[in-house]
């Protein structure tokens, strides 16, 4: 995972949050919102520019985590994703959805999307 793959992702997403940010957002402490990335719950990427750990905002869903993610996580994560391809592929559009897999997980479509993401380890 070079820094211009990173750049990229980052370019890609568009706009993300601070980890202090969502523990503001979820009424947490910061050590709460690291455990939520350690079990997997939300991903977090270094930027490249501040090497401040962030999460891609459309994880959130106000003062939530968008309840679908983890499962789709776990799935990415068990079809051999790391959270940088992760992130890259829910954020990619696919026109057979049609549009990007994390719209589709917002519009509250999760079985097709981790059912797609299963069939990515085939």
């Amino acid at each position: 995972m070079t820094n211009e793959n990173i750049a990229q992702t980052f370019a890609l997403v568009g706009d993300w949050v601070t980890i202090p940010e969502i523990a503001q957002a979820l009424d947490l402490k910061v050590t709460r919102v690291h455990n939520l990335i350690s079990d997997g719950t939300l991903i977090a990427l270094r930027d490249p520019e501040t090497n401040v750990r962030k999460v891609p905002a459309l994880f959130m869903n106000g003062s939530r985590v968008l309840e679908s993610l983890k499962g789709t996580l776990a799935v990415l994560k068990d079809s051999g994703f790391s959270d940088e391809e992760a992130i890259v592929w829910l954020y990619t559009s696919d026109e057979s959805l049609p549009g990007r897999p994390i719209d589709a997980l917002i519009d509250g479509r999760k079985t097709e999307i981790r059912r797609r993401a299963q069939a990515l380890a085939w």
